[in-house]
């Protein structure tokens, strides 16, 4: 470790730029985290944070489409209910892996903490995965039960411990009904803060899918990160999570809500107006979205007819907003403070973010390194650590950073440089302490002796009237190596032709950037954060003839 007396000489305040060793820190106020083999498990960690809520029994978890409402003396009960019996009745015990494959259900975060607190590790998957994606994953991640619904459950194989299904009464009965033998209390895990407590899965930086073994230590230090920076409210906020659960966002979220006693709003099937409905139904105060929804709600009559008025705040991580798309959203809502983050899987999903009316004025940022996290920014061909305001590849070391991928020691060694995280996007750093994001280094298009970074000429793109959504891929060119090659998805009955779009891009960026072909398309495949998936859309484009203009 570095000497902290020397460190601090010549730490610069306002980058928290270490000109020794070239390392960037937090400018966050510093977390109390328990020792790293403390005896705690990130449930009881929120739970105990939670005591000092002013809030003791507010609504936890409300579900849009049934209004059924859980409060939190409910939701505490049922899940050490539910962590009783699943270790007395199912058998499950500390460092069995669960499967879980389900959409965003009230249950999901009661048996998220139940599992937790047992010291279950639990691996989370998106429903709509083929069988083939599920095998995949059941392989790396090896569980002994799984947890579905009774529209996933064909797609699992039998377990040792079998499945449970969330929607049925059997599991309404582990939650709500203690079986243990004379009502004797069980002997509770020794869960450590070092132990593994949950598989998230990641394309990561060499593009096969990973599972990011997360522990308690890294899942209680981006909760703690939340709990440090929480701004003071006289009523508990109402959260609406579009993003689901099964993702890093949604998974921390759903940790970050009842460390700050928030009351949830869920949607099992996301749809905008269902969202919008909701928001009014419920005085929803807080959004947590990807970039194509803050898009969507910026298009003419789209939020017509909704009283939007309660909502304070929309955060948005997964991917870069364009700064046309955040301008238009601040003209059109005025009063709602729009924050962006960033985030990977890797890093227990925030990285940076934006808070507090003077950060979310920044444009283009995504924010300050989060407490306890610190950067470097390294240049890719030559290894050289960078200086503020220098772009480069960008490491992170921290308590957050996860302990590896599960089985793939391959992708370890291409991920990690010791204590480092190469994150495999480009940024810089700049003399203020923000974070901005270029692009991942792999998908930067190499245009003659230039590089281009598709997002953007992306965010150039959906800027125009006419175009919904819009990705940007490399095509192969005999001449220039690569080509920048436009994927639109055009508004019902535009006539928008590839010459207008590439006129359109040719007037805003400097010659290298042009795009050079277009092909129109039905939708842009994105993945559940918001992430364009390239490899996806080129195989699409590719097969599909087209002109080259």
């Amino acid at each position: 470790m570095e000497n902290t007396r020397h460190s601090k000489l010549v730490l610069d305040s306002k980058s928290g730029f270490n000109t020794a060793t070239r390392t960037f820190h937090s400018l966050r106020p510093p977390l109390e985290l328990p020792p790293p083999n403390a005896s705690l498990s990130v449930a009881d960690y929120v739970f105990s944070v939670r005591r000092n809520s002013p809030w003791s029994d507010s609504v936890a978890l409300i579900d849009a489409a049934t209004r059924q409402r859980v409060s939190y003396s409910e939701f505490n009960h049922w899940t050490q209910t539910l962590a009783a019996n699943l270790s007395s009745v199912v058998g499950l015990s500390k460092g069995d892996t669960s499967f879980v494959l389900s959409p965003n259900l009230v249950n999901v975060p009661i048996l998220y903490f139940a599992l937790l607190s047992l010291g279950v590790v639990v691996s989370p998957v998106n429903p709509i995965s083929t069988d083939s994606e599920i095998s995949r994953l059941i392989e790396l991640c090896k569980p002994a039960i799984a947890f579905a619904t009774s529209s996933t459950v064909h797609k699992l194989p039998k377990l040792r411990l079998g499945t449970i299904l969330l929607d049925s009464p059997e599991f309404d009965s582990l939650v709500t009904i203690k079986t243990t033998q004379n009502n004797l209390p069980l002997p509770r895990a020794e869960v450590s803060q070092s132990d593994e407590a949950v598989i998230l899965y990641s394309s990561g930086t060499t593009g096969k899918v990973k599972g990011a073994m997360l522990t308690h230590r890294n899942l209680t230090a981006t909760t703690a990160g939340f709990y440090a920076t929480r701004l003071q409210r006289e009523t508990p906020a109402v959260a609406l999570h579009t993003i689901p659960y099964f993702h890093a966002y949604g998974f921390t979220f759903c940790l970050k809500s009842v460390v700050l006693s928030e009351t949830v709003v869920l949607m099992e099937k996301f749809s905008l107006r269902g969202m919008l409905s909701a928001v009014e139904e419920f005085k929803v105060t807080h959004l947590a979205v990807v970039p194509s929804t803050v898009v969507a709600m910026i298009k003419d009559g789209l939020t017509d007819g909704y009283d939007l008025r309660s909502l304070e705040g929309v955060g948005c991580g997964g991917a870069p907003l364009g700064k046309d798309v955040i301008a238009a959203f601040r003209s059109k809502f005025p009063t709602v403070v729009l924050a962006q983050g960033y985030g990977l899987t890797e890093a227990t999903s925030t990285v940076s973010r934006l808070m507090g009316p003077v950060e979310v004025r920044q444009p283009g940022t995504t924010g300050k390194l989060m407490s306890c996290l610190e950067a470097k920014i390294v240049d890719p061909h030559t290894g050289e650590f960078m200086l503020p305001g220098e772009q480069g590849e960008i490491w992170l070391r921290g308590p957050s950073i996860m302990k590896g991928y599960v089985g793939d020691s391959e992708a370890n060694s291409a991920t990690f440089v010791g204590e480092w995280l190469k994150t495999g996007d480009l940024g810089y750093i700049d003399k203020e302490g923000f974070l901005y994001i270029v692009d991942r280094l792999k998908e930067l298009i190499k245009y003659k002796a230039y590089q281009v970074a598709p997002a953007e000429l992306e965010q150039l793109l959906q800027s125009h009237p006419e175009i919904i959504d819009a990705a940007v891929i490399p095509y192969p060119d005999p001449e220039a190596g690569q080509i920048p090659m436009a994927c639109v998805v055009r508004r019902p009955q535009s006539s928008l032709g590839e010459a207008e779009v590439i006129d359109f891009i040719a007037e805003k960026v400097a010659p290298y950037k042009k795009i050079r072909r277009v092909a129109f398309v039905d939708s842009i495949p994105k993945n559940a954060s918001g992430k364009i998936l390239r490899k996806d859309l080129t195989k699409i484009v590719l097969q599909t003839p087209f002109s080259r203009l």
